[in-house]
């Protein structure tokens, strides 16, 4: 997943998803310059209580 798909799919503006990843918070990964998010992590990501 891009960063506006993850957005959308948190319902989350980009900004939110920026600064989780500036934070280290939200699994994801760097490939060419540009994140990726695998749908499966997030939703793990989701069901842990210390989001």
């Amino acid at each position: 997943m891009t960063i506006e798909e993850v957005a959308d799919y948190l319902r989350v503006k980009k900004r939110t998803v920026y600064d989780w990843l500036k934070k280290g918070k939200i699994p994801a990964i760097k490939t060419v310059g540009q994140w990726r998010f695998k749908k499966d992590r997030i939703d793990a990501w989701l069901d842990q209580d210390d989001m």
